[in-house]
């Protein structure tokens, strides 16, 4: 499995995800969106309106964090907009029926992959009716969603060998608090796509940060 760090922006206006298009285009070509909407998650962010497009949709490979209490259609929107990574909490799911029908319709509307979401308080062990549905693993590893800044949790690192353990071809990726200090660790016990907020966004030169993140969790990786 390839190592993926991905730079991820919290829009509260399409004109946010262009600044972040032009931020990271010139070394990253993904692009982590979170979406909030003041229920599931306590902010309230940028939604794509009916014809509204992400920026480069053809260049950038863009993903889509719903952290929305009804995911369905707004993944759709999502999907539609230009989103080819569409992702949902289990938390907002009803069950793994209700998984299956928004993850149809969000291919069916253009997605080419589809995550489940995983909070960090919630028990692993609810994750296994849904894994066969998806195609990877999205683990927050922060206790405090949809907002930039909030700590690394140590205890994820646990987490995600747990989740290496049970589901070893499964793909895992991480949000939250990440840093090269913790990725490498991450990347040791599974973890190959790693979303980073303010360890790019906050850093003088985030290409060179960014390179540094790869480069710390591909070392981990080949040991």
């Amino acid at each position: 499995m390839k190592i993926k760090i991905i730079p991820r922006v919290i829009p509260k206006t399409l004109d946010d995800i262009v600044a972040a298009k032009a931020r990271y285009i010139a070394f990253s070509k993904s692009i982590h969106i979170d979406a909030a909407d003041g229920q599931f998650a306590p902010n309230r962010t940028w939604l794509p309106l009916s014809g509204e497009k992400l920026p480069d949709a053809a260049v950038l490979f863009y993903e889509a964090h719903l952290m929305i209490e009804n995911p369905l259609s707004i993944g759709v929107a999502f999907a539609r907009a230009g989103a080819k990574r569409v992702i949902g909490h289990i938390e907002a799911f009803d069950n793994a029926e209700c998984a299956r029908e928004a993850f149809d319709m969000w291919q069916k509307a253009g997605a080419t992959e589809v995550g489940v979401a995983i909070a960090f308080d919630t028990r692993l062990e609810e994750l296994a009716p849904y894994t066969a549905l998806c195609d990877f693993v999205h683990m927050m590893t922060v206790k405090t969603i949809g907002k930039q800044g909030a700590p690394f949790e140590t205890p994820s690192i646990d987490r995600v060998a747990q989740i290496r353990a049970r589901y070893p071809n499964m793909i895992i990726s991480v949000d939250g608090g990440e840093t090269v200090d913790s990725v490498d660790d991450l990347a040791r016990v599974g973890a190959t796509r790693f979303c980073i907020g303010s360890a790019l966004a906050k850093a003088k030169d985030p290409e060179k940060e960014y390179s540094r993140l790869r480069k710390a969790a591909e070392v981990m990786l080949s040991v």
